[in-house]
């Protein structure tokens, strides 16, 4: 089976009780950002050794990047291909899927765009705990933009980090304590907003909000929850983190 949740964080007993607990030897799970590379030395385990226990595990973690990664060490791991995209490969099973790339996941194909902005940024120290590239360049967006292109605009699932502008600002007025607007995201938001008007796919899933819900035009919010891949439907709420 194929699963997606929220934000992970680094967190490695969410990792240890809550989700290899669950996952059966063959299944993926995809984290939708913050998957927490360079943030995994916790008080358990250091990151590499974190790495080597999930490289013993029977299954495959698959995630986007987001605004709590090490992009200084999430970009030095080589870039190689997976299933029709560039990747990162963490280890054999832990790959990370990289901005605007189309993957054909059990005959499915899959559109990742990574990338979030950080709004306790102010608070982080420039390449201890905070990296400008967290927020997608010039290149991303091009990228992405010539992938959707040669997929004739049509894909399977989407999976961000974020949410286009329309869906943020819905959000808001559910009263769900989320900002109608973040300036700083807005460059990223609203080219997810042109994905979304320009794209037709199936289910779009992403993290970021710290909350779970089904929202509108088939996309999905979140963070405990994990749900299956084709269908939406919750499959396990998370311990929390």
């Amino acid at each position: 089976m194929i699963y997606v949740t929220g934000d992970t964080h680094g967190n490695q007993i969410l990792w240890d009780a809550c989700i290899t607990s669950f996952l059966k030897p063959g299944d993926t799970i995809i984290v939708l950002g913050d998957f927490g590379i360079g943030f995994f030395d916790g008080k358990y385990w250091p990151e590499e050794m974190f790495f080597d226990y999930l490289a013993e595990q029977p299954y495959t973690v698959l995630f986007v990047d987001a605004n709590h990664e090490n992009f200084d060490k999430l970009n030095a791991y080589e870039v190689s291909e997976w299933n029709g995209g560039r990747v990162h490969r963490i280890r054999p099973n832990v790959i990370h899927l990289m901005r605007g790339e189309i993957y054909e996941i059990d005959g499915k194909k899959v559109f990742t765009f990574g990338g979030g902005y950080s709004l306790d940024r102010d608070f982080r120290v420039p390449g201890k705990t905070w990296w400008s590239e967290e927020m997608p360049s010039d290149a991303d967006y091009r990228n992405a933009t010539e992938h959707l292109k040669t997929a004739d605009f049509r894909v399977d699932y989407i999976l961000s980090h974020t949410a286009p502008v329309n869906t943020v600002d819905y959000m808001s007025r559910l009263r769900l304590g989320i900002k109608n607007t973040v300036v700083e995201e807005a460059p990223l938001t609203s080219y997810l907003q042109w994905v979304q008007e320009n794209t037709a796919y199936n289910r779009w899933y992403f993290g970021h909000f710290y909350i779970d819900r089904k929202l509108w035009k088939n996309q999905y919010v979140l963070l405990d929850e994990i749900r299956e891949l084709h269908s939406g439907e919750v499959v396990k709420v998370r311990c929390q983190q």
